[in-house]
């Protein structure tokens, strides 16, 4: 192992056993001063972010991506706000899970502790390293972030203002630290610093994802791709159905709770898709679908759909569209093709409302609600460090719980085992 990657982790773990005997006020109180920090600092990152943003161009990034990358005053007033609601959130560090007194008169709990050192692996969104720090300080684990070289300014310029304000605070700037060589063999360390790092997270796209999963030898929480799905039923309300629909592939498209796929009865396949067809073409947006449904749509760009596009996370103004025969058929596609994030039935029949949420294997599972809602703010957990499409642990939107592990606390009054 390197000796920067030995360095950094060495120096978290140490940080970590810190933070760990922080109070909730003294966390608190810092994690606000920092939130400050970057409104007061504002001007050195939009400039770094300037650089990130001329770089992406001249590399021909995608729109929707150079989106993600993008910082505005708005934006970084957005990330501070984040952050002091996540100062406001409750601490779940020491909260008691379970309690019981044994046979033997043993007084057994079970409290929640931080993991101690958070590793995260990232894409081009800058706002991502403000809102790990937060969840992980806040959790009281110390982090080492690796962004992604697109977003290296910006990554760069923010964790220097959160470590200048760790340090004005008293606190070691060790408890958020940033890997600045971008190499894979550095990546590839990082994901196998066992002595070090105890969770490792990555934030992307399936590429990155099935990479680290693929290398790491660290415990890995998958934080996954969203091939997400809205069913109209036989019983749908159309309007209600295009108003979902619309927010859900156009409000913003280079997220993972963005609609990606839509299923469709025959009923309502020949209205829909040309309500559908109008609404798109303000964007515009491209549409794969079965060569019979191909004659709705008049104003946008249309290819027939292949087996590719039902497995496709385009993050972007694209979306594939299939009729299904019933609710059967739509949860069969669904479950064989999502990706397990979030998925959406409209529908005013109950039974099928409850059928789709039980049969549904997702993180989120919405009845006539957009999946836009898939989101650490949305649910009220604050930032969130990423949403997990795993099943161990933790699920869907990660907040301040999902960064804690737990320990067993045993009082006892001289026992011994027999």
């Amino acid at each position: 192992m390197s000796t920067l990657i030995q360095q950094l982790g060495k120096q978290a773990k140490e940080a970590s056993r810190v933070l760990a005997k922080l109070t909730t006020q003294q966390k608190n109180e810092i994690l606000v001063q920092a939130a400050n920090a970057l409104l007061d600092h504002s001007d050195e990152i939009l400039k770094a972010n300037a650089q990130d943003l001329e770089r992406a161009k001249q590399n021909d990034m995608p729109k929707p991506l150079q989106d993600r990358l993008m910082l505005s005053q708005a934006r970084i007033e957005a990330i501070a706000k984040g952050m002091q609601e996540v100062a406001e959130l409750e601490d779940p560090v020491g909260q008691f899970v379970h309690m019981e007194k044994r046979p033997n008169g043993l007084y057994m709990m079970q409290k929640r502790v931080p993991f101690g050192v958070i590793a995260v692996i990232y894409e081009a969104r800058p706002n991502v390293t403000a809102d790990v720090f937060a969840l992980c300080f806040k959790s009281g684990n110390a982090t080492i972030l690796k962004g992604g070289k697109d977003a290296a300014c910006s990554n760069l310029a923010i964790v220097t203002v959160l470590q200048q304000a760790l340090r004005q605070a008293g606190i070691t700037e060790h408890a958020v630290q940033l890997l600045e060589d971008n190499s894979r063999e550095t990546s590839r360390e990082l994901m196998r610093c066992h002595d070090y790092v105890d969770v490792l997270i990555p934030r992307g796209g399936a590429g990155l994802i099935r990479s680290v999963i693929e290398t790491a030898t660290v415990p890995v929480i998958e934080t996954g791709t969203g091939n997400c799905h809205v069913f109209v039923d036989d019983s749908a309300d159309l309007d209600m159905a295009v108003s979902i629909i619309v927010n859900g592939k156009t409000q913003r498209v280079g997220v993972c709770n963005a609609v990606e796929s839509l299923l469709v009865t025959p009923k309502n396949a020949k209205v829909l898709l040309e309500r559908l067809d109008q609404e798109f073409s303000k964007y515009p947006v491209t549409i794969h679908a079965q060569k019979e449904l191909l004659d709705y749509v008049q104003q946008n760009p249309k290819f027939e759909a292949t087996t590719e596009d039902w497995k496709t996370e385009y993050l972007d103004y694209e979306i594939s569209i299939k009729v299904v025969k019933d609710i059967d058929e739509a949860i069969e596609h669904i479950n064989c093709y999502n990706t397990g994030h979030s998925e959406c039935i409209v529908t005013q029949d109950f039974k099928h409302a409850e059928q789709f949420l039980d049969e549904v294997d997702a993180a989120a599972v919405y009845v006539n609600a957009s999946t836009r809602f898939t989101d650490g703010h949305e649910f009220g957990l604050g930032a969130e460090i990423g949403i997990s499409t795993q099943k161990l642990h933790a699920r869907g939107p990660m907040g301040l719980q999902a960064l804690t592990t737990t320990k067993f606390v045993i009082y006892g009054n001289g026992q011994v085992r027999p």
